[in-house]
């Protein structure tokens, strides 16, 4: 079997054991006879995979008892607008924090449903840094404030959790979720696509402290209501099945590295070999302040366009696949999710070094 090494920003890297164990459980799961993919979700044995894959995940990020943990769908532009709806309280406006690309999504939808007050951008920098933190000019009177802990597109991540006071902090996670400890309890919600660092696409994480939730907005569909989702264990509608056995699949994965502890030294070790060989070399362009480098994406540039798309055809060659930058910035970006074994990192960097030697 041919695996390559697979960069992709998401739908992303799952670890192989991962889908050796779903291989091997499609057509028969435990003696079921039947597929997760066929299974009820009101079923005894679905119920059992759910409640595993949340006893799981609160462990792994110690997630204490007053937070709900809600499987949903929509993915993250669907919380853009489910996080308003279910946490405005009452209150006409929110704080956000702009980041970036995903940072714009979210505060483009949240104007939809409240004013939205941007207390910091590094817009300026063309977002290559988190603003800092001195900078912020937050409302003590907003319902929450927001930011993207991790910008994907831009690979730039917030190192330090801020501190909003009593107005809670609300992160989009999606890239970095799992990727290292997190303090729960210092965030009022922390939401993220799956399709990065969990498990396929179609399932979206909500973490939520308890006494944010039960006053949603009266335009707030059933199945987007926290409370709701709460109140029927993520279950008032079909929730993504299969979706929800891959990511528990995966929490149990990251259980046997040794837990978050462990995963983040690995992760720092990636990146590091990336980052290093950047440093030293003048060849190709790290745009983002090395404080605020993301441990999950990496983007980088050499000196032209023609020269990006020879890098990524020689990659390509080489089975190192889906590093082609977003198509609104352009260039060069690595994915070292969790699941990026330190080979495929490896033999990124190689490349890296022969590329630049018969191209300077």
């Amino acid at each position: 079997m041919k695996r390559v090494f697979n960069f992709s920003a998401g739908p992303a890297v799952l670890p192989l054991e991962v889908l050796q164990q779903a291989a091997a459980e499609m057509c028969d799961w435990r003696g079921t006879g039947m597929s997760v993919m066929e299974m009820s979700h009101r079923g005894k044995e679905f119920i059992s995979i759910h409640a595993q894959a949340e006893a799981d995940l609160r462990e792994l990020l110690a997630i204490p008892a007053n937070y709900k943990v809600l499987f949903m769908q929509g993915g993250a532009i669907g919380e853009n607008a489910i996080i308003p709806m279910n946490l405005l309280r009452g209150k006409t406006s929110a704080d956000y924090i702009n980041t970036g690309e995903w940072s714009k999504k979210s505060i483009k939808e949240a104007k939809k449903y409240c004013s939205v007050n941007v207390a910091a951008t590094s817009e300026a920098n063309n977002f290559t840094s988190v603003p800092k933190r001195d900078t912020w000019k937050l409302d003590p009177n907003a319902a929450y404030v927001h930011i993207c802990s991790n910008e994907t597109i831009g690979g730039v991540e917030y190192h330090f959790t801020p501190d909003t006071g009593a107005v809670p902090l609300v992160a989009d996670m999606s890239s970095n979720i799992l990727s290292r400890p997190t303090d729960v309890s210092k965030y009022g919600l922390i939401y993220g696509g799956a399709q990065k660092n969990i498990g396929p696409a179609g399932l979206t994480i909500v973490i939520v402290r308890e006494d944010l939730i039960g006053n949603a907005l009266p335009i707030t569909p059933s199945a987007f209501d926290y409370k709701q989702q709460a109140d029927n264990d993520s279950m008032y509608n079909t929730p993504p099945t299969y979706s929800v056995y891959i990511a528990g699949l995966v929490f149990q994965w990251l259980k046997k590295q040794g837990g978050l502890s462990a995963i983040a030294e690995y992760n720092r070790k990636k990146a590091a070999l990336i980052y290093d060989y950047l440093d030293n070399s003048s060849f190709y362009i790290s745009p983002v302040a090395r404080e605020d480098r993301s441990l999950m994406n990496v983007p980088f540039k050499t000196s032209s366009e023609a020269l990006d798309e020879a890098f990524l055809k020689g990659a390509q060659a080489l089975g190192m696949l889906q590093l082609k930058g977003h198509r609104s910035v352009g260039g060069i970006r690595a994915s070292i999710y969790n699941a990026m074994p330190i080979e495929g990192v490896q033999a990124l960097v190689a490349y890296m070094k022969e590329f630049e030697s018969k191209n300077r």
